[in-house]
């Protein structure tokens, strides 16, 4: 797999590059935000594993022009903002994943394993019952109807779907969604299916998030 590496510091990039080479794969790296995308114009990458601190800009910009002229090369971002909304953010912005500094390599190359598999994938629909989503323009369609929906709608409805007919508690959706620690007495699981229900669900039809009586949601398959 050919790899542009974007990362501004020689001994991080040494390592990573050493590393994902000895693993088989053909790693470009550059320093700075004109580099990378100047190199993206002109020659194609199966991957990208960009630093959001760069020298002459940030990284966030050099996502975003990516990601416009590219919808499909798996973009890793590494960082040192770990909040739930730097994480939104990013994802928000085009990344199919990031990884928070310090990193250890094992994890980094399995995520760079899992981000080939899933580049590999001819569809990047999920589909379940009457319900389809669209991962990278973050649309649902229930009954042909297409909904642009936002990060955390789309992050929770993901999430049931990609479990279609399991029960999932209110907490494992807090963890999974809202994060590790978020507070548990809070109804605002209960918020946010309500507002798919009211963008999806149809009149006079079952919803399609289904209540299961004190224990959790669940999406029909």
């Amino acid at each position: 797999m050919r790899i542009l590496l974007i990362e501004d510091e020689d001994r991080i990039a040494s390592f990573v590059s050493s590393g994902l080479t000895a693993e088989g794969h053909a790693v470009e790296r550059v320093a700075t935000a004109a580099e990378a995308l100047g190199v993206f114009a002109v020659s194609e990458y199966d991957l990208v594993l960009l630093d959001l601190v760069l020298p002459d800009g940030d990284g966030r910009e050099v996502l975003r022009t990516i990601r416009a002229c590219d919808t499909e090369v798996p973009i890793i971002v590494v960082t040192a903002l770990g909040e739930i909304d730097d994480k939104v953010d990013l994802l928000d912005l085009g990344a199919d994943d990031y990884l928070v500094k310090p990193v250890a390599f094992a994890e980094l190359a399995a995520r760079v394993r899992a981000a080939a598999r899933h580049g590999q994938q001819s569809s990047r629909t999920i589909k379940t019952g009457n319900l389809a989503l669209d991962i990278r323009t973050r649309i649902a369609t229930c009954h042909g109807r297409a909904v642009d929906l936002p990060s955390r709608e789309f992050a929770l409805l993901e999430y049931l779907m990609r479990h279609p007919g399991q029960v999932l508690t209110r907490q494992q959706i807090l963890d999974t969604v809202w994060g590790f620690g978020f507070e548990s007495a809070s109804n605002i699981v209960d918020v946010y299916v309500g507002y798919l229900r009211r963008k999806l669900d149809r009149r006079d039809e079952p919803s399609v998030i289904e209540t299961v009586r004190g224990a959790g949601y669940r999406v029909r398959p």
